[in-house]
């Protein structure tokens, strides 16, 4: 009995009941989730799965990975704990149409799609958090809530979740859904979050935080709740810049109603991506919480408007599977560049298609292009060719066809798992045309078509943007800007055109032919890309090269503050005493440069050396973002100056749960052990 035991479990593990959908369709769930030792990741709960069964079968099983302690009740009589490592088995001789009830009790500590942030110095329980700023958030994507939630990971499995959180007081509790309840205890506080609609396993969310909030609400009446830290209450505006205006944009751009009963937006610390689209939920980056002078360099509205997208093309309609993965990404970068074209114009928006384009070039050039239907493309081809073909697309059948397929799209198919063939069929039905040479030529070939974009794109965009001027300005076969023939006719352009982005690509070009008239161009773009393209300063510039350390932008700063340092040593002290205040993005650029600047420098405050060591060895510790610690390292690292302190916060960091810092940490101890 026990080696069938051990065959049906690998039976199960190994074929992964694939077609359960087939047989089982799951409801609801209502999961109750309470928290141990944090300082240890502890975590249990109870879930109630309603489902009912399409076809006969003699078991089901329901997701659940690494899981310490886990069993299940069937319709209140039947319990066992059948459990493989990563399925719970439940044995039954389930009916076609019969409907159940089961309830999963579980303890576990995740390996992965829950983090616990910053409880290391806690003691754990409830009792005695000193209230330091811990956070716990999920991140799901891919197959992952099952690491912490006994869920079921085939995204076609689409179910309305319920989550009841039991969490310490003093920190805010955010998940899918409307808030419909909170229970405080004497300690603890009891959070009730109810979904109406359903969704994949993979969008359920939670985040727990020090936050504040504002609610906003959209034209249509739904709720914007915007979560910041309260130290950040300066930041909030520009952060959420234009939150309200994409929403609106975007319900009416769409032609469908915003699907859930609010919108969240919650910062967290050391997310792994820019931004998660969880349903009604999404959790971004805390490094794009920014002030008003950041906001220039970079700003959240590109992740806004893109995860905001995904409220629609992905939540509510989810691809089936990889293969049409572009019906998620390419339709979220496509919607979140027409939310952006709103707010910042026509020639942004034409810009960001020809770097997308350049992009895609690049990736073409490396050997790299693949077919958009490819469920192993890359994310360049996934989003940014996906958002390509949509734009030509439209161009093609034109905006009412297109606006009304994709209405009778999203409606169709709401709440359902979508293939590219029922997006063209849609966009067929409107336009009257056959789409089938489209669908060859841009989604199935391997071919990047740049030619094609080329022609029908970027000579109407970019040439009729300059000639405009009278002077007859070259361009190369990728339309990169050549000034070495006109560098007049080029500066004569800066100040006809109000395009923002083509004057920083005319600044580049220009390179030493930069003149003194150039720096009264007031335009942040053009000094900038002054800043960035003239590293060895003529002294009869020098002053205007100055000028910039004034500007509004933390990237002007950073590198003009470097540039002017090692052009003119004798000035180091003088430009180290006008940036001494400056920090700069939430990773400290221009803090971090300054402090090594002054620690290399001669005879800059010697005897604040060590404070200002001190100082950006902290960085790198645990405390900070990784973000912050990422710079720390490189300036302790180019001064040669990471010790047994830094080196032992860089060993730690090679196990950070973010794998970008982690292997960042780990080459560097390489190369450093290298140089040893």
């Amino acid at each position: 009995m026990k080696n069938l035991v051990v065959l049906f479990l690998f039976f199960i593990g190994f074929f992964g009941f694939s077609q359960q959908a087939e047989y089982v369709d799951f409801k609801s769930a209502k999961a109750e989730i309470v928290f141990g030792d944090l300082k240890k990741k502890e975590l249990r709960g109870r879930v109630t799965y309603e489902f009912e069964i399409l076809k006969n079968i003699d078991s089901i099983f329901i997701d659940a990975k690494d899981f310490d302690n886990i069993k299940y009740q069937l319709d209140e009589r039947f319990e066992d704990s059948l459990y493989n490592g990563k399925q719970l088995i439940i044995k039954h001789p389930f009916k076609a149409n019969g409907k159940h009830k089961i309830d999963v009790i579980w303890k576990t500590t995740p390996k992965k799609a829950m983090y616990f942030i910053d409880w290391e110095n806690e003691s754990g329980d409830f009792e005695n958090l000193n209230h330091q700023k811990g956070q716990v958030w999920t991140q799901g994507q891919g197959k992952y809530t099952s690491n912490w939630l006994p869920s079921i990971d085939d995204m076609n499995e689409k179910i309305e979740f319920d989550l009841s959180i039991t969490f310490q007081n003093d920190y805010q509790v955010i998940s899918n859904g409307k808030l419909t309840d909170k229970r405080i205890n004497k300690s603890a506080t009891t959070w009730h979050y109810d979904m109406q609609k359903p969704m994949s396993s993979y969008l359920v969310a939670l985040a727990i935080g020090k936050y504040d909030k504002k609610v906003q609400y959209s034209k249509s009446g739904i709720s914007l709740e915007m979560y910041y830290y309260p130290e950040d209450s300066l930041k909030f505006e520009p952060t959420y810049r234009y939150t309200r205006q994409m929403f609106d944009f975007l319900e009416e751009e769409i032609g469908v109603p915003y699907p859930w009963q609010n919108y969240k937006q919650v910062p967290v610390k050391d997310f792994l991506y820019a931004g998660m689209e969880n349903t009604g939920t999404t959790i971004f980056a805390d490094s794009f919480v920014i002030d008003s002078i950041g906001f220039v360099d970079k700003n959240y509205v590109n992740v806004n408007a893109h995860e905001l997208a995904h409220q629609w093309f992905g939540n509510l309609v989810t691809a089936k599977s990889g293969t049409h993965h572009w019906l998620q990404e390419g339709f979220a970068t496509y919607y979140a560049l027409l939310a952006e074209r709103d707010i910042f114009g026509d020639d942004y928006y034409y810009w960001r298609l020809y770097e997308y384009a350049q992009e895609l070039l690049e990736q073409d050039k490396a050997g790299g292009s693949t077919s958009l239907l490819d469920p192993k493309s890359s994310s360049t081809t996934f989003y940014k060719k996906g958002a390509w073909v949509l734009h030509i697309l439209r161009e093609r059948v034109g905006d009412k066809a297109f606006k009304k397929a994709i209405k009778n799209y999203l409606k169709k198919h709401q709440f359902k798992n979508v293939e590219t063939n029922d997006f063209i069929n849609e966009v067929e039905k409107a336009s009257g045309e056959d789409l089938t040479t489209f669908v060859e030529f841009w989604l199935k070939s391997k071919s990047l078509n740049y030619d094609e974009i080329e022609k029908r794109f970027f000579a109407n965009i970019i040439l009729n943007n300059l000639t405009h001027s009278g002077y007859p300005v070259s361009f190369d076969r990728y339309y990169s800007i050549d000034c070495d023939g006109y560098p007049e006719a080029c500066k004569t352009i800066l100040l006809v055109t109000s395009d923002e982005f083509l004057k920083g690509r005319i600044v580049e070009q220009l390179g030493s032919n930069i003149s003194k008239s150039t720096f009264f161009n007031k335009s942040l773009k053009v000094r900038q890309a002054i800043a960035r393209t003239m590293r060895e300063i003529p002294l009869e510039l020098k002053a205007d090269y100055e000028s910039l350390l004034n500007d509004k932008s933390y990237i002007t700063i950073e590198i003009a503050l470097f540039n002017l340092w090692n052009n003119f040593p004798k000035d180091q002290k003088k430009y180290l005493n006008k940036t001494k205040g400056i920090i700069g993005f939430s990773d400290k650029n221009v803090r971090m440069l300054w402090l090594t600047l002054a620690l290399i420098s001669d005879d800059f405050e010697p005897e604040n050396n060590q404070l200002y060591y001190n100082e950006l060895l902290d960085y790198s510790g645990s405390k900070y973002g990784f973000e912050v610690r990422m710079n720390a390292f490189r300036y302790l690292a180019w001064i040669q100056s990471c010790g047994d302190d830094c080196q032992e916060n860089l060993k730690e960091a090679t196990a950070h749960h973010n794998w970008r810092f982690s292997k960042f940490a780990k080459d560097l101890l390489k190369n450093m052990a290298v140089k040893n």
